[in-house]
């Protein structure tokens, strides 16, 4: 399996006050732990369990994810523009791998 990578796309500015979506996604293969490989052996577990995303510092949104999630998941969010600053999102995998992106928001 490659590097997950993440993908963030949102506004990158914002008028005080207003509502704007986040949307997230990361290339990932989300290995049920199901499957057998050419030998018969069973391909380990291995997804994403947790996304998080907080703003300047402060939790905004977080969300458990569960086997059933499809491969390369796409989250979605939204925001309310307070104040200039960073967006940072996490996404944990069950080896303990985290995966992160952050994107920049002025707001005028």
């Amino acid at each position: 399996m490659a590097t997950p990578t993440p993908r963030v796309r949102m506004p990158a500015t914002a008028k005080k006050g207003d509502i704007i979506e986040v949307k997230t996604l990361i290339s990932h293969d989300m290995e049920s732990g199901q499957r057998k490989d050419a030998d018969g052996k069973t391909v380990p577990r291995k997804i994403i369990r947790h996304f998080a995303a907080e703003y300047n510092g402060k939790p905004v949104f977080s969300a458990d994810w569960h086997p059933s999630i499809s491969a390369n998941p796409y989250q979605s969010f939204f925001l309310r523009a307070e104040e200039s600053g960073s967006l940072a999102m996490a996404w944990t995998d069950d080896d303990g791998g985290i995966y992160r992106a952050t994107a920049k928001l002025t707001v005028t």
